[in-house]
């Protein structure tokens, strides 16, 4: 397994009224980011809110290229983007214990805190698909380029690793700095991911690994 230090490249917040960052994703253009009774939009060049959606949200929060999906104590609602209007509901796996939330390639991807889990769900029924384990506390998931990366939080540490989609075996380790944890965890696509501050309220960028080739 490859181990390395997190580069954090910078750090958004916190924000007016803000006690806590939980699931967090992206659009293309905004970082979202759930902060209890509502989402909010970041731009990432500027650091402003733009968009506020009034849904609760309380653990992880994904994108589908259309939809927002985000976990709302023991159920992951499908929101339209441009209205907020609430489009459907699902049981979340954890049955209100979740973390963080991803989707890839027309599934969800659902983390289990305190299980230490990682499940592969039917979006349309919420279906467990697959369960991956893991030997510390599960936050944020996300997938980027074909790879599976989550965050972990437990015992005042942090790191975002690189997976095994189909094993859950830890390929790689990026080492947050002490004190910092991550909640919610998103890829821009590029060099950055997006990383939930729990109760700092803050976001934090951190510097994503150059994607490794055959």
């Amino acid at each position: 397994m490859k181990r390395s230090n997190a580069e954090i490249l910078g750090e958004f917040g916190p924000f007016p009224g803000v006690s806590a960052v939980h699931g967090v994703t992206f659009d293309g253009e905004r970082v979202w980011f759930a902060v209890g009774e509502r989402l909010l939009a970041l731009d990432p060049d500027s650091g402003e809110t733009v968009r506020t959606l009034n849904v609760p949200g309380d653990a992880g929060t994904a994108f589908d290229g259309r939809h927002l999906y985000q976990i709302a104590d023991a159920r992951i609602q499908k929101i339209d983007l441009a209205t907020g209007e609430v489009l459907a509901s699902i049981p979340a796996p954890g049955n209100g214990a979740d973390s963080g939330l991803a989707w890839a390639e027309g599934t969800l991807w659902v983390g289990q805190y305190r299980e230490r889990k990682i499940h592969q769900i039917d979006p349309d029924t919420g279906k467990v698909l697959r369960t991956l384990e893991s030997n510390r506390f599960v936050t944020g998931v996300s997938w980027v380029d074909g790879e599976l990366w989550h965050g972990t939080w437990e015992n005042e540490h942090s790191d975002i690793r690189r997976i095994d989609p189909g094993t859950g075996e830890v390929l790689e380790s990026m080492e947050m700095p002490a004190g910092i944890g991550v909640s919610g965890l998103e890829s821009d696509g590029g060099e950055r991911f997006f990383c939930g501050g729990g109760s700092s309220g803050k976001l934090r960028a951190v510097r994503r690994p150059a994607r490794r080739t055959a």
